[in-house]
């Protein structure tokens, strides 16, 4: 019997999708026991949270882990960019008083700290790269804006490819250059796409303000978010801060496996960092701390003392019985892949979150998202049977600090990228210096051989 249809809206779920997609779960559901039985390492991890060796790279490491008579123990957690402690980059800066970022970057690029007049240079050639393709801000940005920045960003990317002359050329010298290019771009076309999108959709005034060139990424960020272009000294160091903290993280988290998976295929630049793009939009990796602060937002409705350790851990026990929030069983912000006592990134965002929280009039909330860090671990331990230790990780805090330096939602995300597009970059150069095959995984096949039954003979 043929099947009526009518027109339909174009992003209408009618009956008939519901009714196939029951049939796709039907014949897609795989018995979760099958994993166990052929030893597949689900999400390319062990029980333990230990990532499946994939390749080698020099760029950064991640470390959870110490060998104690022979035995690998959970320890604080440490992140290096080529070899280099985080934290003492961090703490540089803080001795010097200068912005990291460009510094991070290089270091992550080329393997080694820059010199003052290295930096100097550098900073200034990806100032000179700041710039936009002519009119594309009119004929790209500002039309059909999206209610998602990351896709708007994605967009802008891929459509950066038409004004390329050598988009397909992937030798080194020009992939770099792209890179540069792009690291250079991500804030205004970040920024600009937002800006679109609020004047078009939400009516308010349009403010395409201009980078200027003496400025670091993260105060030309804020200069040309803020409608008066005005900020702290604070307020840039604790973004440059936060930027250097999101640049990298080891060639296993999702989108630079993406990076490097999309790069073997030999295929340019920005179709490989919009592939990174859509793969760090997702809720489970860059869109996480919007879920932190969502969560928080419903805390404060629901947990009237913000000093009661017992009104507190009835909430986050109500989350992980899923009575609550958004019925996920989550706490958002606490635990990590790899990380288990601490993550070195949380841990040096709190020092800057609590000076933040001060100028900014907001000691209150930090002592609650303290309190949350302290009590969230034990609460989990009591509810939940775990395998390795749970502590706050960047997202805890990074929502907070965005809320604080008063940067919309929409881009908490994208912001996230416009710092990871440096690590995306520099682990897309190391595969195309040393890979000479695609990456290809197996996945094993439970579904035997079965006869073909002609269509005439079919139910």
């Amino acid at each position: 019997m043929a099947i009526r249809r009518n027109r339909t809206n174009f992003s209408e779920v009618t009956e008939e999708i519901v009714a196939l997609t029951e049939r796709c779960k039907a014949t897609s559901t795989i018995d979760p026991s099958l994993y166990a039985k052929y030893d597949v390492k689900r999400g390319l991890r062990d029980i333990n949270g230990q990532g499946v060796l994939a390749g080698l790279t020099e760029i950064s490491d991640i470390r959870a882990h110490q060998m104690v008579n022979g035995k690998l123990v959970p320890a604080k957690g440490k992140l290096y960019y080529r070899g280099i402690d985080v934290e003492d980059l961090v703490k540089d800066a803080e001795t010097t008083h200068h912005f990291s970022f460009e510094e991070a970057t290089f270091l992550l690029l080329f393997g080694e700290l820059p010199n003052r007049e290295e930096l100097q240079n550098f900073s200034e050639l990806l100032s000179c790269y700041r710039t936009l393709p002519t009119n594309f801000v009119r004929d790209v940005i500002l039309k059909a804006p999206s209610h998602d920045m990351m896709n708007t960003l994605s967009k802008s990317v891929l459509t950066l490819y038409s004004y390329d002359k050598k988009a397909d050329d992937i030798s080194l010298p020009n992939v770099l250059r792209q890179s540069l290019q792009l690291i250079a771009l991500f804030p205004l076309l970040s920024v600009y796409g937002y800006q679109a999108y609020r004047h078009y959709h939400d009516d308010k005034s349009l403010y395409i303000h201009p980078p200027k060139k003496e400025f670091s990424t993260a105060e030309n960020l804020l200069r040309i978010l803020r409608p008066d272009k005005q900020f702290t000294e604070l307020e840039a160091t604790v973004l440059d801060i936060c930027l250097v903290l999101h640049a990298e993280h080891g060639g296993g988290n999702n989108s630079t496996f993406t990076t490097r998976v999309v790069s073997s295929s030999g295929t340019d630049t920005y179709s490989t960092i919009a592939a990174a793009l859509g793969s760090l939009k997702g809720p489970r990796h860059g869109g996480a701390n919007i879920k932190v602060v969502r969560m928080f937002e419903d805390l404060k409705k629901n947990v009237h003392h913000w000093d009661d350790d017992e009104e507190i851990e009835r909430y986050l026990r109500s989350i992980l019985r899923k009575e609550t929030f958004d019925h996920s069983g989550l706490i958002y912000g606490m635990g990590h892949a790899v990380y288990s006592l601490s993550d070195p990134r949380a841990d040096i965002m709190e020092r800057f979150v609590k000076n933040l929280s001060e100028e900014k009039g907001r000691s209150k909330e930090y002592t609650l998202y303290s309190n949350v860090a302290r009590l969230a671990p034990k609460v989990i331990a009591e509810e939940r049977k775990i395998y390795k230790g749970v502590s706050p990780n960047v997202d805890f805090y990074s929502g907070f600090v965005y809320s604080m330096l008063d940067l919309p939602t929409q881009l908490y995300t994208p912001i996230f990228a416009v710092s990871r597009i440096a690590g995306w970059s520099a682990h897309r150069m190391e595969e195309l210096i040393n890979a000479n095959k695609i990456i290809r995984p197996a996945y094993g096949a439970i579904q035997g051989p079965r006869a073909f039954v002609p269509l005439d003979q079919r139910p």
